[in-house]
């Protein structure tokens, strides 16, 4: 079965999750997701990348038929279960660390680590019918890991409300947490994003790229080292002679 395919369009590149229609992260999908982010930094062809879980499930998270078909491992399924996560978590850092802006497309459901991959895109776009949660709690587990991306897009108190209850939350609700960037019709959901995929393309140069790149560094920073950081990819922004100069009238304008 296919993991992921893809396709590209003037600067956009699509990746849809395939592997049935809950399009669960086995470890052949993370491992192709994975691969498919990191070849595109190096791609000239391409400037946006949108991934895209179609129909009713946009990702249920973890293959746990998978998982629990390596129980019968002599070591009860740790080597495999070890690799899963740790593969998982390389990616998820691929999507969240990206050169390239990253956009998730979502008409149906994101559950644990397919909400996890949401939450890892710097703009998400749901229909009014989308949910999101992290389950794992319903079933006596816990979502450790779609926690750690979810935490940097809303929130604590909201991410206790999907982490702790286990219940799915609306498009609304993700909306007004910050988890998901505008609410479209789900007729016009793929206009939408492609409209938006399509401006970043035109729009994204290389002082683009570093600009994105040191704007999700300086996160992470103290604010005086948040600062000399911003400060220093803006000065090299500025001195790129790939910059043009404003307008002879707005600098007349700013000097008035």
């Amino acid at each position: 079965m296919e993991q992921i395919s893809t396709s590209r369009s003037n600067g956009v590149l699509t990746v849809t999750l395939e592997n049935g229609t809950a399009h669960p992260l086995s470890l052949g999908m993370i491992r192709a997701l994975h691969k498919a982010v990191a070849d595109a930094q190096t791609d000239d062809d391409t400037s946006v990348i949108v991934i895209h879980g179609p129909g009713k499930i946009f990702c249920a998270g973890h293959d746990l038929k998978e998982i629990a078909a390596h129980r019968a491992d002599p070591d009860h399924g740790r080597a495999y279960v070890t690799e899963l996560f740790e593969a998982c978590a390389e990616m998820m850092q691929a999507v969240a660390n990206s050169a390239k802006p990253t956009i998730a497309r979502t008409e149906g459901i994101a559950t644990a680590a397919g909400l996890q991959l949401i939450a890892a895109c710097d703009l998400a776009y749901a229909a009014p019918q989308a949910r999101f949660c992290l389950p794992g709690i319903r079933r006596g587990g816990f979502c450790t890991t779609p926690s750690v991306a979810v935490a940097r897009a809303v929130g604590r108190k909201a991410l206790m409300k999907l982490a702790l209850t286990g219940e799915d939350q609306t498009a609304d609700w993700a909306l007004a947490q910050g988890l998901v960037t505008e609410i479209v019709a789900e007729d016009a959901l793929a206009a939408r994003v492609d409209e938006v995929a399509q401006t970043l393309a035109g729009r994204f140069s290389a002082i683009s790229q570093a600009g994105l790149a040191a704007t999700k560094a300086q996160v992470a920073l103290p604010l005086d080292q948040a600062y000399a950081l911003a400060t220093e990819a803006m000065i090299g922004h500025f001195m790129d002679p790939a910059l043009p100069d404003p307008p002879l009238a707005s600098r007349k304008s700013a000097a008035e």
